[in-house]
């Protein structure tokens, strides 16, 4: 008789519900976990099967057995890497052997009494991607067990290891002390993306699934709810793609890459199957998920990590159309820390942010999106935690220092009195800072010095009056392209520039073009994997190759000045070609609104970022083309230390306080004030009142910032001589040594004190 297709999904289905009541049902944890493996060799077929879990020290211990011999659980134990169970932890993913004695990774373990058995099939316990244990059967003949077979312990072993860290179980007896969920205080060092501290509980942006809703009740209902799902989440990027054409002349590669995913058969059969193995569809999205983690979490090619981010964000989606609630923002506590790998453009802002009072970052970027909205909410980030994800569990207390760049896990009682002592400290420095908002920026010399603020979202403009801002010197308009899911319309455009010069009344507001490619990718345009985006197709080249898309832009900003003042600035201009023909877009544009006899800017100025460093040698030709210039020190350093800021192996080799970045620094001042042409910074030297304090000194008078810094650079400001500032400075230019931060540091306090 043909068995029926539905019998080893009923098979499944039962086995998984034999495990939960014997995790659930009463007595010593030891004995619940024997009763596990018996069921499942039964059910398997195997003459062995054995639960090796792994201790907070890292070795893998045998926790319990059929078919070995008993003695040896909690006796046997792997060190990291070490045989056959080792290799499976390692790898993070299944490994079948049909004569695993010849294995070269086997390990011999004479009080086991395994000799017998040759097939062996071991899967690991993963929970958020980390392995936690692995889960084995053997049998005696050489044998290799079927795909079903790897999928059904693969299953086995979702369920069980959510099963025994989320029960009561993990508390008890021979689990107490194993490595199930980070329980130790734990400090990790990583990049500070965006200043502040912060005490919190730990919100992770990707919630485990609850183990009570692991089981399926209904498996044709749940069935029945993924392929909905996964159609509306299909429907849903189609519509991004298509809604784009006839905007761009662009083939749109990572958006088709994109649906490409979700189109995968694979993943689709995946999921699919570990539904009809007796899982509900949200508990199919994170075993799925997890395989991906441990499988692509350990690449090296960075073209395979971002198709892991790829694959994560489909599942966030895809679990917030079963959820039915992808519009509603989450929940938070008073005082929540979001814990995640990586954030996308938009997924910060879909959280509460009277709530948010830390961000914790497994990866990224300073130059990242979501440092760059943390900086402009004024939320404490650090990123490049290294393992942070696995090392944190939901509710955890967690601190975020993002002075040190470091990030404190379960803190002891004595680290968090300390943290809560800088707190005090920050507000009242706060409290000073809001003294001095409408305080002129004057030196003690009787030097002006502007400070303006950076943007680029409307949540700015509600703090733009707060800082004392004297304007808005540099607004990101990519912002508004990065947070939407597909291109701002023309409307969408004037409607937010118009709500910025509003906001900023008389105060003066210098718009930046699209400043795109790089590591900001939108969804919607053409993006070619390049070996070096830093140097490739970006910014202002990206906007003469596109020019409609540019165009737009210029004439939505006219649209939107009413027959004001408009600034307008191109980023990343490397040759005086590239200005020529970017401002006559801007002159054609503003023919174009007079012929229709709309209201042209009543003042409108043109301006370029110096940030390459071809420009510091021709500013002969530049500058009397332009009405100013900003320098955008961040991406000026990279490319004149040649170290990429996105990179943290060279990130950190080069110091904006060094002989060659402010000789750089002092050639660009002094060719504007021969010329006349206005000069700001706008990079994150600005912000640093040290930085700050050698920009003045070098004749810079226009500095814009981060809100953040607006307070601390006017203290300083306030309290510094420029004239004896730029003898000293001046002075060290001469150095021959790779920094001379701490003789301007040395300097700085010596002027302070003496006034």
């Amino acid at each position: 008789m043909v068995p029926s297709p539905t019998a080893g999904i009923r098979g499944q289905r039962s086995l998984l519900r034999q495990i939960r009541e014997a995790l659930a049902s009463g007595g010593p944890a030891q004995a619940r976990l024997d009763m596990v493996v018996r069921i499942i060799a039964q059910s398997m077929v195997a003459e062995v099967c054995s639960l090796y879990m792994r201790r907070a020290i890292g070795d893998m211990e045998l926790f319990a057995t059929q078919g070995l011999d008993p003695n040896a659980v909690h006796v046997t134990r792997m060190k990291p890497g070490e045989g056959l169970v080792g290799e499976i932890m390692r790898l993070g993913r299944p490994l079948n052997l049909s004569d695993a004695p010849n294995h070269p990774a086997f390990s011999y373990r004479p009080e086991t009494g395994e000799d017998p058995f040759h097939a062996f099939m071991g899967v690991p316990l993963l929970r958020g991607g980390r392995a936690i244990g692995v889960l084995v059967v053997q049998n005696r003949t050489e044998r290799v067990y079927s795909d079903d077979d790897v999928e059904d312990l693969q299953i086995v072993a979702m369920v069980l290891a959510e099963m025994v860290v989320g029960g009561e179980i993990a508390h008890a007896g021979p689990l107490s002390g194993i490595d199930l969920v980070p329980q130790k205080p734990e400090r990790l060092k990583g990049a500070r993306f965006a200043e502040g501290l912060a005490l919190g509980v730990a919100v992770l942006h990707e919630p485990p699934v609850a183990p009570s809703q692991l089981l399926a009740e209904d498996v044709g209902a749940e069935d029945a709810r993924l392929k909905t799902a996964i159609s509306e989440l299909q429907a849903q990027i189609d519509f991004m793609l298509e809604g784009q054409h006839g905007l761009v002349e662009a083939s749109y590669e990572v958006l088709e890459t994109y649906r490409m995913f979700a189109h995968d058969r694979g993943w689709n059969r995946s999921l699919e199957d570990a539904v009809r193995n007796g899982l509900t569809a949200e508990a199919a999205v994170e075993r799925v998920r997890s395989e991906h983690r441990a499988r692509l979490g350990q690449a090296r090619d960075p073209y395979l990590r971002e198709r892991l981010h790829d694959f994560e964000d489909l599942a966030d989606r895809l679990l917030r159309h079963l959820s039915g609630e992808g519009g509603k923002k989450r929940e938070l506590p008073d005082n929540a820390i979001l814990i995640a790998r990586n954030l996308g453009p938009a997924d910060l802002l879909e959280y509460d942010r009277t709530k948010l009072k830390g961000l914790l970052l497994e990866e990224g970027s300073a130059a990242s999106h979501a440092a760059i909205v943390a900086r402009a909410l004024d939320i404490p980030c650090v990123g490049r935690l290294a393992g942070l994800r696995d090392r944190v569990s939901e509710n955890d207390p967690v601190i975020v220092d993002a002075e040190t760049g470091e990030a404190y896990l379960r803190p002891r009682p004595d680290v968090i009195k300390a943290l809560q002592a800088r707190i005090e400290v920050r507000l009242q420095r706060r409290a000073e800072f809001a003294k001095l908002r409408d305080t002129p920026a004057f030196t003690r010399d009787g030097a002006k010095v502007s400070l303006l603020m950076n943007a680029g979202l409307d949540v700015d403009l509600d703090i733009l009056d707060e800082t004392g801002a004297e304007g808005i010197g540099l607004f990101r308009t990519e912002f508004q392209f990065m947070v939407a899911e597909e291109m701002p319309r023309f409307n969408a455009q004037a409607a937010l520039y118009e709500r910025v010069m509003d906001a900023a009344r008389d105060r003066p507001v210098t718009f930046r073009t699209l400043d795109l490619g790089g590591d900001k990718v939108l969804p919607y345009l053409e993006a070619e994997r390049e070996d070096n985006p830093a140097l490739g197709w970006r910014a202002i080249r990206m906007g003469l190759d596109r020019p409609a898309l540019l165009r737009l832009q210029l004439r939505a900003l006219i649209a939107a000045s009413k027959g004001r003042a408009l600034k307008i600035m191109f980023p990343l201009v490397a040759s005086v070609d590239e200005f020529r023909s970017a401002r006559a877009l801007v002159d054609h544009e503003v023919a174009w609104a007079q012929k229709r006899g709309r209201p042209a800017p009543a003042r409108l100025d043109v301006g370029a970022m110096i940030e390459a460093p071809s420009l510091v040698w021709h500013l002969d030709a530049l500058l009397p083309m332009t009405d100013f210039v900003s320098v955008g020190t961040n991406d000026l350093m990279q490319y004149l230390f040649a170290a990429d800021r996105g990179n943290p192996r060279v990130s950190d080799r080069y110091d904006f306080l060094s002989p060659p970045a402010l000789r750089a620094l002092e050639t660009i001042q002094k060719a504007c004030a021969e010329t006349g042409t206005p000069v700001s910074v706008c990079g994150e030297m600005a912000g640093r009142p040290l930085e700050a304090f050698v920009l003045v000194a070098l004749g810079f008078e226009a500095l814009s910032m981060p809100p953040a810094g607006i307070g601390p650079v006017k203290q300083m400001v306030l309290s510094c001589d420029r004239e004896a500032a730029h003898r000293g400075v001046t002075a060290l230019l001469r150095s021959t040594a790779g920094s001379i931060r701490n003789e301007v540091e040395t300097l700085a306090r010596k002027l302070y004190l003496a006034n």
